[in-house]
């Protein structure tokens, strides 16, 4: 490849507008998502570079609704993980009034997690739903986050708005996923393996963005 091939689209919002003009042009009319759920889908796919998710993501018939207004409220949001945290940026949470927060470093939830004998992620749930009811959780990393979660839902603790649950790996990974879509809480989530922190991340931005036109 030559100097000359490449693009020089310097400015961080050019490199993202052109983005997603590719992507667009990538997925042809008729697409499989339309309004708010392609933004968020063709947001997976930017974060990604990964077209497959089109055909893994599952929506909720209520979540886009429900996160969307749980974020104009101002709500808590929690995560699994510091790098979920810090992929949701506080450019776009400060003008909503919202606040995101990680558990995991925590010393009360090291101390539960090693008195019971389970994940950080797991002794987490408990604390935050104890702690501060979140309106959305957003899971990329720990499927026993997930299943925690879910459990403590189903034995009646309050749920979620939205939880978008998109754990990544092998062991419990797609299994977790499986057991939240099949749970008819409010949830953004996708089949199989793949998943992430910044996959799990970009679905709130893109919620965001759609709240703050």
């Amino acid at each position: 490849m030559s100097r000359d091939s490449i693009r020089n689209i310097p400015l961080p919002a050019d490199i993202e507008a052109e983005s997603f003009r590719i992507i667009d042009s990538e997925v042809p009319q008729p697409r499989p998502f339309e309004g708010a759920h392609w933004e968020i889908a063709r947001r997976m796919v930017h974060t990604t570079a990964d077209f497959e998710l089109l055909d893994l993501v599952h929506f909720h018939l209520d979540a886009i609704d429900r996160g969307k207004a749980a974020l104009a409220s101002g709500c808590t949001i929690v995560t699994d993980t510091e790098m979920a945290r810090m992929g949701i940026p506080n450019r776009r949470m400060e003008p909503l009034g919202c606040t995101v927060r990680c558990l995991m470093n925590d010393p009360r939830v090291a101390e539960a997690a090693k008195e019971r004998g389970t994940t950080r992620a797991f002794a987490a749930v408990d604390v935050a739903l104890a702690e501060m009811k979140p309106a959305v959780w957003v899971v990329g990393n720990a499927p026993t986050a997930l299943i925690r979660l879910v459990d403590r839902i189903r034995e009646g603790a309050e749920a979620p708005a939205l939880v978008v649950g998109m754990p990544v790996g092998f062991v419990n990974a797609a299994e977790s996923k499986d057991y939240l879509m099949d749970s008819g809480i409010p949830c953004i989530s996708v089949r199989g393996r793949k998943g992430g922190s910044a996959l799990a991340a970009c679905v709130v931005n893109a919620l965001a963005e759609i709240v703050l036109r």
